[in-house]
């Protein structure tokens, strides 16, 4: 076999080693820009920016600057927002019154080469930046008074940014919004801003008790107002209604006058009617009583009749009984003659067997008690100067009715029949004339004038 020469082994193992070496240094000087920056690329022939969005792309090598002809230097510039703030600057106004500010301004490069051109480091950006907003922050607030740059901020924040924005073009940068003036307060050896505040405050404090004294007058006024249009309404309302009152009672007078009228008219109509139905009940009692005094005669007759034919017919019972009386003694002797035992035993035959003997012992006691107990009756009327009429049954029954009078019972009756009378014109002028008569009647004629039971 033939071998490799010496020499071409050294060769491919020099190329070998050179190219690792460059992978390696590849490797070692490539960089990748992040999404926030741009890395401007100055190398001996031209300047070439590196990013997100650049034409060139992100990726570029960073040989190093000691290296002939591939040799670069790299400038690191945001392309984000980023924000300055100026703390504690001392400025003053017109009028040479010290006072301490805060400013707040917020940028972002627009160009990116020309930047670079004028920077090398961010740092030197933001420093360079900041003498830019000093000198427009100083110009522009000594261009006016305290009191206005106090109260209008937002435009010297305006201002500011105005003033700024032709430089800014000449680094690649512009405003991402107005500057704001975050504060102003009074540096360490000045009281100006206190002593202004303390007028506002006072001003303020003026102001609200002028505003409070108006709002109260004008309050007070109101209530002035409301209460007079109260009180109006409230007259306006007691008048309506002294008004409403006084139809109200005319118009009650007057119903109460015709109501009076018409009661009046409907007594007077009552009292006609009340006045006829009188003389219609005493016309009727008056035939009443004609009647009733008729009927009184009529009865007063027949009852006279009726005690006569009683008392003849008692006369006519009492001989007859007188005769049967006799004629039983004389039976009654003419038995007693006999000898006691054959009567009693003859008496008790006939009695026993004899019906007719036994009715007429039964009437015989009967007329034997009716005959006793006219005896006495006769001899009480008799005694009493009494007089009875029957008018109905016998002169007995007439007796016992007329006993009944002076009984409890006929008492109560008689008191009943009193009360009842007196309880009608008639029966009490009835009863008034008998009390007259019995008081004006002499004991002569008391003793001697029979009463009629």
């Amino acid at each position: 076999m033939f071998g490799t020469p010496p020499l071409v082994s050294l060769g491919i193992t020099a190329a070998l080693v050179v190219l690792g070496l460059a992978v390696l240094a590849a490797i070692f000087f490539r960089r990748v820009v992040s999404t926030n920056m741009v890395h401007i690329v100055q190398s001996s022939r031209k300047t070439t920016p590196y990013g997100t969005g650049q034409a060139t792309g992100n990726v570029y090598y960073q040989w190093p600057s000691w290296m002939p002809i591939i040799g670069v230097n790299v400038i690191r510039l945001p392309v984000s927002n980023f924000g300055l703030s100026l703390k504690d600057y001392e400025a003053y106004d017109k009028d040479r019154v010290p006072f301490v500010v805060d400013v707040v301004a917020f940028f972002r490069i627009a160009d990116t080469a020309l930047a670079a051109q004028r920077v090398v480091t961010t740092e030197e950006l933001e420093e360079q930046l900041m003498q830019i907003i000093q000198g427009a922050v100083r110009k522009i607030l000594a261009s006016d008074t305290i009191d206005a740059i106090m109260i209008e901020r937002a435009k010297f924040g305006d201002q500011f940014t105005q003033d700024v924005a032709e430089q800014l073009k000449q680094w690649g940068v512009e405003s991402v919004k107005s500057m704001e003036l975050m504060d102003i307060r009074d540096s360490r050896e000045s009281q100006v801003i206190h002593n202004i505040m303390a007028k506002k405050i006072s001003h303020i404090a003026m102001e609200s008790r002028v505003e409070v004294a108006k709002n109260d007058q004008a309050a007070e006024t109101a209530e002035i107002v409301a209460r007079q249009a109260v009180d109006i309404r409230a007259q306006e309302a007691e008048e309506a209604v002294g008004k409403r009152t006084a139809e109200k009672d005319q118009a009650v007078g007057v119903a109460n006058q015709v109501s009076n009228q018409q009661i009046l008219t409907a007594q007077e109509q009552t009292q006609e009617r009340q006045m006829a139905v009188t003389r219609v009940e005493q016309v009727r009692q008056a035939e009443i009583t004609r009647d009733e005094q008729v009927v009184a005669a009529e009865q007063q007759k027949q009852t006279t009749i009726i005690v006569a034919e009683g008392a003849l017919e008692a006369q006519r019972r009492e001989a007859e009984g007188i005769e049967a009386l006799g004629a039983a003694k004389a039976t009654a002797e003419k038995l007693m003659q006999l000898a006691p035992v054959e009567a009693q035993i003859v008496l008790a035959k006939e009695i026993g067997g004899n019906d007719g003997y036994q009715a007429y012992l039964v009437a015989l006691k009967g007329v034997d008690g009716y005959v006793a107990v006219g005896t006495a009756q006769a001899e009480a009327l008799k005694a009493a100067d009494i007089k009875v009429i029957a008018n109905a049954g016998d002169a007995t029954t007439g007796v016992t009715n007329a006993r009944e009078l002076f009984s409890p019972q006929g008492g109560t009756a008689i008191g009943a029949m009193l009360e009842a009378m007196s309880n009608t014109p008639q029966g009490a002028a009835i009863l008034k004339g008998i009390v007259d008569r019995l008081s004006t009647r002499t004991p002569e004629a008391s003793s001697t004038e029979p009463t009629a039971g």
